[in-house]
């Protein structure tokens, strides 16, 4: 049986800049000193981190930590009733001290925002790309994303965890009976990459995302199949090269971020 996690073939990535390990006092003389421009946060993904849910995993890519399960309901929207197939959604939200200054709840503010409506649309198009629906049959997995500390890249880091928690929850149903065939067809995950200062980096903290010149968000298949590019020219326009080489370096980060997934899923 070929694994979720085959890989795509690779030439690998190739940055044409080097970085100075020293740190400026503004955005516009930031530099990278942590890690190379070409390295990953550090990545850990505790499985089964909550006891209730089908499905959970904890998160961390550097500073920013994210809670994701998965719960199965054994319903589906009206829109699917009678059509022998199921659906993945999710939500997403932030809470209050997650970040540098206080955040409002959206409850009490009565509504959501668009960015988390946007956020939470992303990490359900992502996952609902690499399941056979009709597998799944008629019942729907809930996926929850709680960033309980961001420092960038929260929507990334939340499509990597779903899917661990996804495919947990997956695996009870398989292993209760409930399905007879895996609805997963391969694994997913995200990184964000950019440019600052004209140099291209891969999975952006909160500083650079902030100061950076573009900024792009990559979800990709194990095979190396892109699902979503969400690009910006935050300062200044990048060219089509410019993007390839950033979708190239992404890739190189996705790869060991499916290798993280792999390795909990394994411990779960």
């Amino acid at each position: 049986m070929k694994s979720i996690f085959q890989p795509a073939d690779s030439a690998g990535v190739a940055l044409e800049h080097s970085l100075i390990l020293t740190n400026g006092a503004t955005v516009s003389d930031y530099i990278r000193t942590s890690r190379a421009a070409d390295s990953l946060r550090d990545i850990k993904i505790t499985p089964r981190f909550l006891p209730h849910a089908d499905g959970s995993c904890l998160i961390e890519c550097g500073n920013t930590k994210v809670i994701c399960t998965a719960s199965v309901d054994e319903n589906v929207p009206p829109f699917l009733r009678g059509k022998n197939q199921g659906w993945v959604t999710a939500e997403y939200g932030m809470l209050p001290a997650s970040a540098a200054s206080r955040m409002r709840r959206e409850a009490a503010a009565g509504k959501q925002s668009g960015r988390t409506q946007e956020i939470q649309r992303l990490i359900g198009r992502s996952l609902r790309a690499v399941v056979d629906m009709e597998k799944l049959g008629e019942r729907q997995i809930l996926i929850d994303c709680d960033v309980i500390q961001a420092d960038g890249g929260t929507r990334t880091a939340s499509i990597t965890g779903a899917f661990v928690a996804l495919q947990i929850a997956v695996g009870k149903l398989l292993s209760d009976g409930i399905l007879t065939e895996n609805p997963i067809r391969e694994a997913v995950a995200a990184v964000s990459v950019g440019v600052v200062n004209g140099v291209p980096l891969l999975d952006l903290d909160y500083p650079e995302d902030s100061g950076c010149d573009s900024d792009v968000n990559i979800v990709m298949t194990a095979s190396g199949k892109i699902i979503e590019i969400q690009g910006t020219a935050e300062d200044a326009p990048f060219s089509l090269d410019e993007l390839g080489k950033l979708v190239a370096l992404a890739q190189k980060g996705i790869g060991e971020l499916l290798q993280h997934q792999q390795n909990a899923l394994s411990a779960a």
